[in-house]
């Protein structure tokens, strides 16, 4: 049990890690590290958990989206271009598989369509998009 727990925080850390990264790299989405983050601390450790749902990276790319509010405009094509890309890779490496590039084709349009209609887009505050041109410049 102890070696479970290991692993979890872990994967927890590394997925912070990631998502920081990806906070900053346009090309590195940030949303799926800090789901995984969530996830290993919720399982791993109460404190660590309540420690990253305080921090300003869960709030800001991560918050909104667990509570089932959505995700903002900016945030679902980030992701969508970014999975595009990667699937985009393995396809064109896949080119002696066939059924290997179906599978791919049908998960990278669930996808999209999982995006697009299953998750809601929400407005981004004004106070944050200001934050958001400043940061930009």
């Amino acid at each position: 049990m102890k070696i479970k727990r290991i692993l979890f925080i872990i994967l927890g850390c590394i997925g912070v890690g990631l998502g920081a990264v990806g906070a900053v790299l346009p090309l590195l989405p940030a949303f799926p590290f800090l789901l995984l983050a969530a996830f290993c601390f919720a399982k791993s450790s109460e404190r660590l958990h309540r420690w990253f749902t305080g921090t300003k990276l869960y709030k800001n790319n991560l918050e909104s989206y667990v509570k089932g509010q959505g995700m903002t405009r900016k945030t679902k094509i980030r992701i969508m271009i970014t999975v595009t890309i990667l699937m985009s890779i393995g396809f064109f490496m896949m080119h002696a598989v066939p059924v290997g590039r179906i599978v791919l084709a049908a998960v990278w349009v669930f996808h999209i369509l999982y995006f697009v209609f299953g998750v809601k887009t929400i407005a981004v505050p004004a106070g944050k998009k200001a934050e958001e041109t400043a940061a930009e410049n």
